[in-house]
């Protein structure tokens, strides 16, 4: 392809895309395929010669499309969502034209320099004090995985990487029962173990983290020999949307100097609205390390996580690595590199810098607050309907609820609700029974999807009852 060629092509799906946005709304929203069905339409060997740009177009629509669920549709209601907004599209799209590889300072200065500023525009945004500091990291997983990293070395006194895990002790990490799995595969990951991952009831209005069964956990790990090394909070958690009480939680924390860190991976975002601050974010300015996903309720094309760190050097003392030929000489410069488990890094902080400028705070903050008000006017609809059970009220946009009937029952209408189209949820777990999940975050979501879907609930409901 030459570049006359690719103009032509990035013309096309430029508009391409612009259609397919349009009509999302006709589209069923998760793939309608069965397993093995997109595979079984590939050729089974590579060609030896080159195709035409149309030809691969062709198929990309014919094969590829039925068999994508659509993360974009506004009645995506499942898990929550990987907003792609039209502005953080476009800064994407010079990305990838660019294709630098941001590792440090001097491989592209703009990246790193614009990070740092969009760092900062977000802490003010969530209202963090200043002071904080972070890194834009591909991930929550990669960004609690580093937390906890940093929570194993400093509870091996920055040795746990020289010498290895062997005649350390057991290190203790804690969390409430409510964490998503990233939690516990970044356990696996660093060496600590599930077996060393103390997960404690969560309790109240909110499902947050019994206080005192964590001061009790942690003293008996110390009784026993244990080491503890931090805790892990949340504010939004995956299945329902646990929150814990933040002071509570950093109060313990302190008095047996452990390191903190809270995943508010999704509800993270709505914290640019100060008057969820009081119920949410109370005390987070005391933790050592924060993650939340742009990628997900503000808007930025995935992937894109943001890590506040209030102090960045026992995560750098966990990460930097510096042979000499990825050392900086000069003044002295930030080379995010060293902040991360990756070494590469992609130029993420374009598309937010496009993002916030093209909407600013308040127009990310408008989304937001109606993605709750609609959430909790769908909850009373459904709480009316005969013989639903809304097992957790809304926290921000995220409730759940059951029909009628055994989990078996929740799992055929979420089965049956999937297969018409119309709306796409999720299962999940609670309190020994099986619900339904229902979120409201899609970008381009209005409040007509989102009152459509006590209709098509009740539709799906009364033919598979």
């Amino acid at each position: 392809m030459n570049w006359d060629e690719f103009a032509h092509w990035g013309k096309h799906i430029a508009d391409w895309g612009a259609f397919y946005h349009k009509t999302l709304r006709d589209r069923p929203v998760r793939a309608q395929t069965r397993p093995g069905e997109i595979a079984a339409k590939l050729s089974a060997s590579p060609p030896d010669q080159g195709e035409a740009m149309d030809a691969i177009m062709a198929d990309f629509e014919a094969i590829v499309m039925p068999g994508m669920t659509h993360w974009q549709h506004p009645r995506f209601f499942a898990y929550f969502p990987a907003n792609a907004t039209p502005p953080s599209m476009l800064a994407e799209q010079l990305v990838n034209t660019v294709a630098a590889q941001c590792m440090l300072w001097q491989t592209s200065p703009a990246a790193t320099e614009v990070e740092g500023v969009m760092i900062d525009w977000l802490r003010q945004a969530l209202g963090l004090p200043a002071g904080f500091t972070g890194v834009i990291q591909d991930s929550a997983s990669s960004a609690t995985l580093s937390a906890v990293l940093t929570m194993r070395e400093r509870a091996t006194g920055f040795t746990g990487n020289r010498d290895g895990l062997s005649g350390k002790g057991a290190l203790r990490i804690y969390c409430s029962d409510q964490v998503h799995s990233s939690i516990d595969r970044a356990c696996w990951v660093a060496g600590i173990g599930q077996a060393n991952l103390v997960k404690l009831p969560a309790t109240g209005p909110t499902y947050g983290m019994d206080m005192q069964a964590l001061e009790a956990a942690i003293t008996a790990d110390l009784a026993a020999g244990h080491i503890p090394a931090g805790v892990i909070a949340i504010t939004g958690g995956t299945g329902v949307g646990a929150s814990d009480d933040l002071q509570a939680v950093l109060q313990v924390s302190r008095t047996h100097d452990l390191y903190t860190h809270l995943d508010a991976a999704w509800a993270g975002a709505a914290m640019i609205c100060p008057e969820f601050r009081d119920q949410f974010w109370v005390g987070v300015e005391g933790f050592d390390s924060i993650v939340f996903n742009p990628h997900k309720w503000l808007g930025a094309q995935f992937d894109c996580s943001v890590q506040f760190l209030a102090d960045a050097t026992p995560q750098l003392n966990t990460l930097k690595i510096e042979p000499e030929y990825l050392k900086t000489t000069g003044d002295a410069v930030t080379n995010y590199s060293e902040w991360t488990i990756p070494l590469g890094r992609r130029f993420r902080a374009l598309k937010l810098w496009f993002l916030i400028r093209s909407y600013g705070l308040d127009g990310l903050r408008i989304r937001i607050r109606n993605h709750v008000t609609w959430a909790a006017e769908l909850c009373d609809g459904l709480r009316d309907m005969d013989g639903f059970e809304i097992v957790t009220d809304p926290i921000l946009s995220l409730f759940s609820f059951r029909c009628p009937g055994d989990d078996a029952a929740q799992q055929r209408l979420v089965d049956a609700i999937n297969d018409d189209g119309r709306i796409y949820l999720t299962q999940g777990s609670f309190d020994g029974r099986k619900i339904i999940r229902f979120q409201v975050g899609q970008f381009e979501t209005t409040r007509d999807d989102v009152m459509l879907a006590r209709d098509v609930i009740e539709d799906v409901w009364r033919q598979v009852k």
